[in-house]
């Protein structure tokens, strides 16, 4: 019934012992690589018991990670600073536009999220049911005019390659069209990502890095991004949010993704 859950359990148990083997490999001549491989080991671990889990139908004692870690992010233009609940439960209060929340501990499965001006409990502007994986990392994005307000779910995917970093981009303002997104000596990321999209990750060389969004197809600047410091062993969403056309201003925000 579930042969897709039982392959993804296989691949994460490989590579758990991929990272197993590396560790110790590292453990004395190398610490920082010990620990990189040893959490790499931990999170293949606790997914492939998710993916056996969902599978089976059960929960062996002391397996894994019961939550989710999800964190809310704020970016509709013209919407008020809100509070959001879980399940009836208020989570975060008062978030206003481009803020994000800390990443909170949300147990697996389905949920009811529900998102009100602050300081108000009547008539949300915004009702959605998400299903959290446990031990996934999510970004819950309120995104799009508040009479169009929509959650856009994302997976965040923190662990890279020991000494690597990566970048993914997500085009967050309704105003503006498709766009590219380059570096400033012209090599292109990520083509083609609409409103709404989310890019795959893609590996970066760690340092200062100068990225530029441009109109698809074109080499008109929609927005330019400020110069980021990308550290190794670290992954980052680069989000456009606001309008090409109005206040608040298109602007970029990047958030590291752990």
């Amino acid at each position: 019934m579930y042969p897709y859950m039982q392959n993804q359990a296989d691949y994460y148990l490989q590579q758990a012992a991929k990272y197993d083997l590396l560790a110790m490999y590292y453990k004395y001549s190398d610490p920082n690589r010990h620990i990189y491989y040893y959490k790499c080991h931990l999170q293949a671990m606790n997914q492939a018991l998710t993916c056996m889990q969902t599978q089976h139908g059960y929960r062996a004692e002391g397996a894994g990670n019961p939550n989710a870690k999800v964190r809310i992010l704020h970016t509709s233009p013209n919407a008020p600073a809100v509070d959001i609940y879980v399940n009836g439960g208020r989570v975060v209060q008062n978030v206003a536009f481009k803020q994000v929340s800390r990443y909170l501990d949300v147990p697996g499965g389905s949920h009811t999220l529900e998102i009100y001006p602050t300081g108000q409990k009547n008539n949300p502007v915004l009702r959605e049911s998400i299903t959290l994986m446990p031990g996934v990392y999510y970004t819950a994005a309120a995104t799009g005019p508040l009479n169009e307000l929509e959650l856009l779910a994302l997976v965040d995917k923190p662990f890279v390659e020991y000494g690597q970093a990566k970048v993914r981009f997500v085009h967050l303002s309704p105003d503006v069209k498709a766009v590219d997104v380059a570096t400033k000596r012209g090599n292109v990321l990520f083509s083609g990502v609409s409103f709404g999209e989310a890019s795959t990750y893609q590996n970066v060389t760690p340092g200062k890095v100068d990225l530029q969004v441009l109109v698809t197809g074109t080499s008109d600047v929609a927005l330019s991004v400020p110069t980021a410091n990308i550290r190794p062993n670290t992954a980052y969403t680069v989000y456009a949010l606001g309008l090409a056309t109005g206040t608040p201003a298109l602007e970029a925000l990047v958030l590291q993704d752990s």
